[in-house]
């Protein structure tokens, strides 16, 4: 327990002293017109509160990453907290909070064109189909795994495709409404349903019998499956998540200042990565590596959702707090979809007051999603997993252009950007779903690769920096 009580107290810790490192070098200038009053439209751009912004962002950013990748990261053992901890102190609330004042400086620009403008017009139409990529996926798990976990809630009785229907159609009206309209009215409250349930299934494991156990280095799995890379790309929203940099900008057309950008972004990672904590340790303590394993296995981990909840806290409190974790895909989904609206409208330059220009972009990224909730879900998360991480790469790339043509210290999102893009490498060489190389030769490629694109991009970098581009656009 004192593994996970330190975890905590660090991740706080973090918000108030490397989180303002962060924002200290960035230098939020508090005069500044913010996007969401400079394009003001009163569809995407709405100037929203600080404390609904931030709720808006945890709850966009959450998804299930921070349960199901923590969960079936536990697998891994005590080593997993390492990952969800400096993961998210060092890279992943790095990567939100650069990302999301990046885009704050450039109008509420999406990831695709800020990497256009940093990286350049090839990396745009690349990274575009890569965040396109990603959103589907995001919006079609995010439909099935809280079907799957309303199915437990109803106990059966109601037919799964209704609730996939129902979600569809909830889903579908969050992407072409005003954001005040759907998710800035309703959020609040599902926030506050998280809340209680994450809560109450941390309480109720301080308190129990259950022991969390402390910290080992020692690879748990009873599969015996490599901590590098696996559990980089099991444990995402917890950690890092490139599906972060397609929902900040989503926040940073309703921001009213840049100083609130800390809270907003960085703040809420910190947030997420605690929730993280809690679930990873109820699955260590709750259930041994082989059962859990097998639980994943027969019923995805919505069933461990669904055993720790009614275990620790009964048929009321269990209900609660699964229905707490039916809020974060929900609240994800919607806004997977948003997002991919919002980027295909900006890449065709197709303004969207119209509602009509909504649906032309809605209908068929839904038709397709539709189709996709077809496929097994095991299979999706692992090309979702992939697709995250090698976004969260190129995010990190574009943050570390945007410092070093500004003359700042760049490596802090350097390291993390060499890291997992070393990751994201090994990865896609080493797994069935890539090119199913021996697992040294993927980290020798890997290395070499990584090498590679490191030297190019600094090419670029000292270009752009002799060409003075304009980092922040006037508003």
């Amino acid at each position: 327990m004192i593994t996970f009580f330190l975890a905590i107290v660090l991740l706080v810790a973090a918000y108030f002293t490397y989180g303002k490192f962060i924002e200290k070098l960035f230098g939020p200038i508090e005069s500044r017109k913010t996007p969401a009053y400079a394009n003001a439209d009163g569809v995407d751009y709405v100037p929203m509160g600080k404390q609904k912004n931030a709720l808006i962002q945890l709850l966009n950013i959450a998804g299930t990453g921070p349960i199901f990748g923590p969960i079936m990261g536990a697998l891994f053992g005590p080593v997993a907290f390492l990952w969800i901890v400096f993961g998210a102190i060092f890279a992943g609330a790095v990567h939100d909070y650069l990302t999301g004042m990046i885009s704050i400086r450039n109008r509420g620009a999406h990831i695709p064109e800020l990497a256009g403008k940093f990286l350049g017009n090839v990396s745009k139409h690349i990274v575009n189909l890569f965040a396109l990529l990603l959103l589907l996926l995001v919006g079609t798990v995010f439909v099935t795994t809280p079907a799957a976990l309303l199915g437990i809630v109803f106990n059966g009785k109601v037919a799964i495709w209704i609730l996939i229907l129902a979600i569809f159609i909830y889903y579908f009206l969050s992407t072409i409404l005003p954001i005040d309209k759907i998710i800035g009215r309703f959020y609040p409250y599902f926030g506050a349903l998280l809340l209680v349930g994450t809560v109450g299934v941390g309480g109720a494991l301080l308190f129990s019998d259950y022991t969390i156990p402390e910290l080992t280095l020692t690879n748990m799995h009873p599969d015996n499956l490599p901590i590098f890379p696996i559990l980089f790309f099991t444990i995402t929203c917890g950690a890092l998540s490139g599906f972060h940099a397609t929902q900040s900008p989503i926040i940073s057309r309703t921001v009213k200042k840049e100083s609130e950008g800390r809270y907003v972004f960085y703040g809420m990672m910190i947030a997420e990565a605690i929730i993280a904590m809690i679930w990873a340790a109820a699955a260590m303590s709750m259930l041994d590596g082989q059962t859990l394993s097998e639980f994943i296995a027969t019923g995805t981990p919505s069933s461990v959702v669904e055993h720790v909840s009614m275990t620790l806290l009964g048929a009321v409190g269990g209900t609660i707090a699964v229905l707490g974790a039916i809020v974060l895909p929900i609240t994800s989904g919607d806004t997977a979809f948003r997002a991919a609206r919002s980027i295909i409208a900006d890449y065709l330059k197709m303004d969207q007051k119209k509602i009509v220009r909504r649906l032309m972009i809605a209908l068929p990224l839904f038709a397709i999603s539709a189709v996709l909730t077809q496929m097994d879900f095991n299979i999706l998360w692992r090309y979702f997993s992939w697709a995250n991480q090698a976004t969260a790469a190129i995010a990190l790339w574009i943050a570390t252009m945007y410092l070093f043509v500004k003359g700042k210290n760049y490596f802090v999102s350097l390291i993390p950007a060499l890291f997992i893009t070393y990751m994201v490498f090994v990865y896609i060489l080493n797994q069935k779903i890539g090119f199913n190389l021996d697992l040294n030769v993927s980290f020798i490629v890997g290395i070499v690769l990584t090498a590679i694109l490191a030297m190019m991009f600094f090419v670029r970098a000292k270009r752009n920096k002799q060409q003075k581009i304009e980092t922040d656009v006037s508003v």
